[in-house]
């Protein structure tokens, strides 16, 4: 009887904390993440080990640009459960991230914690595709000097290729405008519209287009093509 009334006294705690997530989480989902924070907030602090809790707070701060927060939470997520590969992912992006707005000095510490974390989400997640686009991005981003290498961001990309030709078509456009090769990023945009056909696709091409190749009207034009392509 003791142990059942000690049930019924914590059971409302339990409803009105799931009642909290719950509103929360539908406000993440809206976009409004500065009124889902401070919620999401107080149920860490009743259960700070709370793995979606814990990832809310992390994309969050992520999509408030908050990289040392982020990282944080993501670190924490790692440690919880480590064989998680998307933690390790996006741990190591929050670490991108924070390397790319805090200076030099800064990117250079973390280097080998960004590298170690995508490489260890594709060791948990032999299939992991995110990874790979981020490792990509760690090659084409750090200078020669520090290890930055178009044939190991290639290497990752020949990966996606047997993962999602889709990706790998990307990623391989991704490249050649990186290094300003402009009408091969063409050719392999309209090769990975013509296997996935997505919105994406569509409008990497028509970014393209409009931002490098300095052709608005082509850029309409590919817009237009989706939007005709998928009408109701």
């Amino acid at each position: 009887m003791k142990n059942c009334f000690s049930f019924l006294l914590f059971l409302p705690m339990v409803l009105f904390s799931q009642t909290n997530f719950e509103k929360a989480e539908k406000l993440f989902n809206q976009e409004k993440y500065t009124a889902a924070k401070p919620i999401f907030e107080s149920i860490y602090k009743e259960n700070p080990n709370q793995l979606k809790t814990i990832e809310y707070l992390g994309d969050i701060a992520s999509n408030l640009k908050d990289w040392d927060k982020a990282a944080f939470y993501y670190e924490k997520l790692k440690t919880l459960k480590p064989s998680e590969a998307d933690y390790y992912f996006k741990y190591g992006g929050a670490l991108g991230m924070k390397a790319q707005t805090g200076g030099k000095w800064v990117a250079i510490g973390l280097i080998g914690d960004i590298r170690n974390s995508l490489e260890k989400a594709i060791v948990i997640n032999p299939n992991h595709i995110q990874a790979r686009w981020g490792l990509i991005e760690y090659y084409l981003q750090l200078p020669a000097f520090v290890g930055g290498s178009e044939r190991k961001a290639q290497r990752y990309s020949n990966e996606l290729f047997k993962i999602s030709p889709v990706d790998g078509y990307l990623s391989k456009a991704h490249i050649d405008e990186y290094f300003k090769r402009y009408k091969n990023a063409e050719k392999n945009y309209i090769k990975a519209i013509e296997i996935g056909g997505s919105k994406n696709t569509y409008h990497r091409l028509a970014e393209l287009y409009r931002e490098k190749l300095h052709q608005p009207e082509k850029a309409l034009q590919v817009l237009q093509a989706y939007q005709e392509k998928n009408k109701s």
